[in-house]
């Protein structure tokens, strides 16, 4: 056995280079001293990747030329622009209602598509369930591929292929949200316990007995947080799918906001905020209610909403039920108040599906005419070209277009490190701080960035700066979420031994919860920069400048060979943000 010695060093600093220089399995959060890894090639050329892209971040910063004095003195246009609006307008009671559920509907269904196309996308792409590296590579692909493509785009497509409607929302929905969903259901597949998988493997089971009985029950919690907060983005997301002819809110404000009745556009647009903001209330009871304390339920909203998840010291019970004695009990399971509701919670839950099918009035002969209307389409898309611009400008729109998500990218890091820090348990200084944050992060992710994009190109005019402001504030509540999330899992036991020896709040927080939670945030970081890229070309379509202006113009002009390119040039750089994210997890974990 062997003895570890505390450091003979003052209490705080003897504590933090145990913490830093041991495990965190070590018993009560102390490890034994170990050696310094030696730094590597590949991990100094990725700090300094990382020390570049943030220099870059900070010169795109510096280029938008973001000037609060400025903002200020056109706050007038703004003035001026609420006198036209005159007041807030909305459409008829009845309308309203139909629209908000069309628009919630074709929501959830195309969420819904999503995440059942992704289970064997994620099957093949988890490394411990993948039959070869080829199908994990194609099926990584896959996920790339859809998380590239902007919904607006497929949205385009579809419009083209199938009638007006719900329908080309809901395709373009579903097969976009699979980048995502694909992508952390393969995540949770790869950390499940192999025990339970092996067992069935080694008494005989087969692969889809394997999966159902060994994988699902491990990572079903997992993935039932995914497809809800999925869902939310998505809501967010569908009221730029308006633009291009997608029934619901999002039409409807973009038809006022054409017509110049800004009244009635900032009046949907109100109701499309506090939508999402129900939406996340909702999607935190239902985590709550079917997932209980699983840790992955976890989130601001969740605490508000469920003041028992707030704790982290509550183990799920192991006591078996009386019923599950034997499997002749077992088969006559009691109709308890707990099955009473959950049997209750079901029907509902298949209820809603089933309506939101309904009310989104799919035309289903759609599904057996637009084979006809493939190569017409195909077609018009390929091969790409760029048309009548030149490929100078269009490589200098899409630089553009990485710069604004750069700059929201590093505009959004401090303001999300503090937020997000304030909204962890472990790291918040009181409740009250940790509600504040909490209900901030929220209200936030609520305000779609299209939305915030038009009211700042009001204020701003035309460019660049809206969409590096909007990007920036709605990527608070993204990132913020995340990093929350991630300090809340750190080991405690590094945070425990530093405050056993007086350590302050702060110093524990900078020697033990940060450098513990640092490969995530990294990670995160990266996915948001993701992120921007797509969004930033988007908000072109408004006037947030980027490549979105020329992808606007092409597709109202019908030159759908040029949005192929522009489409191409985006996927290149997501495939090049996905691999150095890659690497740079490898080389700091």
């Amino acid at each position: 056995m062997t003895v570890v010695r505390p450091s003979t060093g003052s209490g705080t600093q003897g504590a933090g280079s145990a913490t830093h220089s041991g495990g965190p399995g070590a018993p009560g959060g102390v490890a034994a001293r170990a050696p310094r890894r030696p730094l590597s090639p590949e991990r100094i050329a990725a700090s300094l990747t990382l020390l570049a892209l943030l220099v870059v971040g900070i010169l795109a910063v510096n280029e938008v030329g973001i000037s609060i004095p400025a903002m200020v003195q056109s706050w007038g246009n703004a003035e001026n622009f609420m006198a036209r609006v005159g007041g807030l307008s909305f459409p008829e009671a009845g309308d309203l209602a139909w629209l908000i559920a069309l628009t919630v509907g074709l929501v959830l269904v195309g969420t819904l598509l999503a995440a059942v196309l992704s289970v064997p996308i994620a099957y093949l792409a988890a490394s411990n369930t993948t039959p070869g590296n080829g199908w994990r590579a194609a099926a990584r692909f896959i996920g790339v591929l859809t998380r590239a493509l902007p919904d607006v785009v497929l949205a385009m497509a579809f419009v083209l292929m199938f009638s007006l409607g719900t329908l080309p929302g809901i395709l373009a929905i579903g097969i976009h949200s699979i980048g995502m969903i694909s992508k952390m259901f393969a995540d949770a597949i790869e950390q499940i316990d192999e025990g339970p998988r092996l067992a069935i493997r080694a008494a005989g089971g087969s692969k889809m007995q394997e999966f159902t009985s060994g994988i699902l029950p491990q990572v079903l919690p997992s993935w039932v947080a995914t497809v809800l907060h999925r869902n939310d983005i998505n809501l967010r997301g569908s009221v730029v799918l308006g633009y291009v002819g997608v029934a619901g809110l999002g039409l409807e404000m973009s038809y006022a906001f054409k017509a110049l009745n800004y009244g009635k556009g900032l009046g949907i647009a109100l109701v499309i905020f506090v939508l999402c903001i129900v939406m996340e209330i909702v999607s935190s009871m239902v985590r709550g209610a079917m997932l209980g304390q699983q840790k992955q339920t976890r989130s601001w909203m969740d605490r508000i909403v469920h003041p028992r998840l707030r704790g982290r010291s509550a183990e799920p019970t192991t006591t078996r039920p009386t019923w599950a004695a034997s499997p002749a009990t077992a088969v006559r399971r009691p109709w308890t108040a707990q099955r009473v509701q959950h049997a209750i919670a079901g029907i509902v839950a298949v209820l809603i599906v089933v309506g939101s099918v309904v009310v989104s009035q799919i035309n289903w002969l759609d599904f057996f005419t637009f084979w006809g209307k493939l190569p017409e389409v195909a077609a018009k898309f390929w091969p790409p070209s760029f048309g009548s611009y030149d490929a100078t400008v269009m490589f200098e729109a899409m630089r553009d277009t990485v710069a604004i998500a750069l700059a929201a990218t590093v505009l959004t890091l401090l303001p999300s490190v503090i937020l997000g820090s304030l909204a962890a348990s472990n790291v918040a200084p009181s409740s009250g701080a940790r509600g504040v944050a909490r209900f901030l992060l929220v209200g936030i992710r609520g305000i779609p960035e299209l939305i915030l994009a038009i009211v700042l190109v009001v204020v701003t005019g035309l460019g660049p700066q809206a969409g590096v402001i909007a990007l920036a504030i709605g990527g608070i509540g993204l990132l913020g979420k995340l990093i929350a999330d991630s300090f809340e899992e750190v080991d405690r036991g590094p945070e425990r031994a530093l405050r056993a020896v007086g350590a302050t709040r702060l110093q524990t927080y900078t020697s033990a919860t940060v450098p513990q939670g640092m490969q995530a945030l990294i990670g995160h970081s990266f996915y948001m920069l993701d992120t921007n890229i797509r969004a930033a070309t988007i908000l072109g379509i408004v006037g947030g400048g980027g490549v979105g202006y020329y992808l606007l113009n092409a597709s109202q002009g019908s030159r759908y060979e040029t949005v192929t390119a522009i489409v191409l040039m985006i996927l290149a750089t997501v495939l090049v943000v996905e691999g150095l994210a890659m690497w740079m997890r490898k080389v700091f974990r």
